[in-house]
């Protein structure tokens, strides 16, 4: 409890005399990432910040109020993944015209083009895999029958079977997220980490 109590009033003291920046600084060093996003003014650290929390639609909304080279292409990985594909390559081509042949911001757009593309043809449509609804229907059953079993071809069928018929019919193989993952994984360790 005193322990806890000395770190508020360090924390308390030291908002009093750093800036916001530097405080952000501060928690972003201790790998608190999300309090140093909060805090920072800079767009760039605070997209960085929101990048290593994990909130990349946070981190690409920051980059995007800086209008340079590296933002671009911080906006771009930040898009990049969080699957919006065609967003990200525009945010890198932006990147590209600010400062040419920059080899990081080709490769990675080479990514989300070469995902953009496989998403088109697993999905058979130009929607990056993601259909609206026609219209929403409620169960009027709705109900422990409802919830328990399905009918197919007359005969009743169970929660684990209509799981196994789902992801049977999943057209995305774990082999094709995994490889993406990974792939974005080495680049930004490649990168040394840099936002």
């Amino acid at each position: 409890m005193k322990a806890l109590l000395a770190l508020l009033i360090t924390i308390t003291w030291a908002s009093l005399w750093l800036t916001p920046d530097q405080e952000g600084m501060w928690y972003f060093n201790r790998g608190d990432f999300v309090s140093a996003a909060k805090v920072f003014l800079d767009p760039e650290w605070q997209g960085a910040s929101w990048y290593k929390a994990g909130e990349f639609q946070k981190a690409a909304q920051a980059y995007s109020r800086r209008d340079t080279a590296e933002a671009n292409y911080n906006q771009g990985n930040a898009l990049l993944m969080h699957g919006k594909y065609k967003d990200a390559i525009a945010s890198y081509d932006k990147a590209l015209e600010k400062h040419p042949g920059w080899k990081e911001a080709m490769e990675n757009r080479g990514i989300a083009a070469a995902r953009a593309k496989t998403l088109d043809i697993e999905s058979g449509n130009m929607t990056e895999g993601m259909l609206g609804a026609d219209e929403i229907v409620f169960d009027k059953k709705a109900g422990k029958d409802a919830a328990s079993e399905d009918v197919e071809g007359g005969e009743a069928v169970s929660n684990q079977d209509i799981q196994a018929l789902w992801l049977r019919r999943v057209q995305t193989r774990p082999a094709d997220f995994l490889k993406a993952k990974f792939a974005f994984q080495q680049k930004f360790e490649m990168d040394g980490g840099k936002k």
